[in-house]
């Protein structure tokens, strides 16, 4: 299932095409995704990455996708592979309270958000490295949503138009371009849009659209105003999960548009109950099947009574 597919699909069972729900379908999935990478460890979700641990830094940065550690390793310059243990970061605190306590380190702990980028984590090392070792991350992530050409960035450079009323305009819908439900966030000077930061990337945009703004945002007067989509996300509407498991998205979403709309109880425990159900046949998958085979652990077989004997 892409996200075409996906997006009629919400509509049709809903049975809604208003405009608030079909601008909120994005945020639906979205939350959906949300709760099933969070609940299943998906082996086919898994990246490796290497890095440079610091002489003299207890602290490593962790990628910005980053969900959870399935290992981290330290190198030497042998080329050989420590595995480091997770510990709590009091732990390490302690043990190695100081200074001097300097090695190839042997734990680690999730530490908390990097100073430069608070949408970033790092983990803390012990004891704190006394060379430039190596790393090498495997880690479970977030993988790109499957809402299909969010605008990712702008062109930065605009044409601001000539007689809007200055002022700093929140939440502003763009119009025009093959997509829909792009908001930002415009400031007007001197008569003329200076500045748009992205609020919401909305869906279904391509790059090189030109967009636009009605006036009614801006003051209620002025004309001219127009940007470019420089980047968007998932131009293609494809996922790992739309095109291997699709049903757990599917319910996942549908249950919070059953949310959004106030639905019955009993409607959304039913959107709840079928997504469980398959959250159940996606965790069969990721932690079950795509965790051995047939060689280590056998062949799955059923008891099957005899030919002679009546089943009763």
């Amino acid at each position: 299932m892409n996200y075409v597919q996906l997006y009629n699909a919400i509509q049709n069972y809903a049975e809604n095409t208003e405009a608030l729900f079909v601008a909120s379908i994005p945020r639906f999935v979205m939350e959906a995704e949300d709760r099933i990478y969070n609940s299943v460890q998906i082996p086919s979700l898994r990246k490796n990455v290497t890095g440079n641990m610091t002489a003299s830094n207890p602290y490593l940065s962790l990628p910005s996708d980053y969900l959870s550690t399935y290992s981290l390793a330290v190198i030497d310059g042998s080329g050989n592979y420590t595995y480091l243990i997770n510990k709590d970061v009091n732990f390490i605190r302690e043990a190695y309270s100081s200074a001097s306590y300097t090695g190839l380190p042997k734990y680690y702990a999730l530490f908390g958000n990097q100073y430069n980028n608070f949408e970033a984590l790092s983990v803390l090392l012990g004891p704190t490295p006394d060379s430039s070792y190596s790393s090498e991350l495997h880690y479970f992530y977030y993988p790109p949503t499957i809402v299909q050409g969010q605008i990712a960035t702008l062109s930065a450079s605009i044409t601001g138009g000539t007689g809007y009323v200055n002022g700093v305009y929140e939440n502003v819908p763009f119009t025009n371009g093959s997509g829909m439900s792009a908001i930002g966030t415009f400031v007007v000077s001197g008569t003329a849009v200076t500045s748009v930061t992205l609020n919401d990337g909305g869906q279904f945009y391509v790059v090189g659209d030109t967009l636009n703004v009605s006036n009614a945002y801006l003051g209620g007067a002025g004309s001219g105003f127009a940007c470019t989509v420089a980047t968007v996300t998932n131009a293609t509407g494809t996922t790992w999960l739309g095109d291997n498991y699709d049903p757990v998205l599917f319910y996942g979403a549908m249950r919070e548009a059953m949310l959004f709309m106030k639905g019955e109880q009993d409607l959304v425990g039913y959107y709840e109950q079928k997504y469980q159900e398959a959250l159940q046949e996606l965790r069969r998958l990721g932690d079950g099947l795509e965790r051995g085979d047939a060689y280590r652990d056998g062949q799955l077989k059923l008891n099957v009574a005899p030919r002679n004997q009546v089943a009763r």
